[in-house]
């Protein structure tokens, strides 16, 4: 385990989805510093709290994105009885949203990749678990992979 490269990686995939701010563990879908769309539930659990948007390819949609990884309610819910277990309750702390997101790194196959500094493979095997990854299929706006690189050295990340 190297726990320095994944804290990095926790990191840029939050400066991709534009919560790498003290207020992203609160932020919803559309969080920007400038509209700071947060939620204030005491962390008690995922807000489900549904957003429209037009995606890039012109297609109405709505996301649940919550939290510092923008984790879907859909996600959370099926983490809920794996919280229960581990946590003693299904809530949406930060220790609980870094959790379900390096358990999701680490069901892409993409663990080891972070641990060894594959930066770009585990981008790569994370492309589709967030929209703003830099090979992400989904059709919502990405980050290039030179910005995702840049937040990942810039946390202390080492690439092998």
């Amino acid at each position: 385990m190297n726990e320095a490269n994944r804290t990095a990686f926790l990191d840029a995939i939050a400066a991709c989805e534009g919560t790498n701010t003290p207020d992203g563990y609160r932020a919803l879908f559309g969080y920007t510093s400038k509209n700071q769309r947060l939620f204030d539930n005491g962390y008690i659990t995922h807000p489900n709290i549904r957003f429209p948007f037009t995606q890039t390819d012109g297609v109405q949609n709505y996301s649940t994105a919550a939290g510092r990884y923008q984790i879907i309610y859909p996600t959370f819910r099926d983490y809920a009885s794996k919280l229960v277990a581990k946590f003693g309750s299904a809530s949406f702390t930060p220790e609980v949203q870094d959790w379900i997101a390096l358990d999701m790194i680490d069901k892409a196959g993409a663990l080891d990749d972070v641990d060894a500094g594959r930066f770009q493979a585990a981008v790569d095997k994370c492309a589709g678990i967030w929209a703003s990854l830099p090979a992400s299929h989904y059709p919502q706006p990405k980050r290039t992979l030179s910005f995702a690189l840049e937040a990942y050295t810039g946390a202390g990340g080492v690439v092998a």
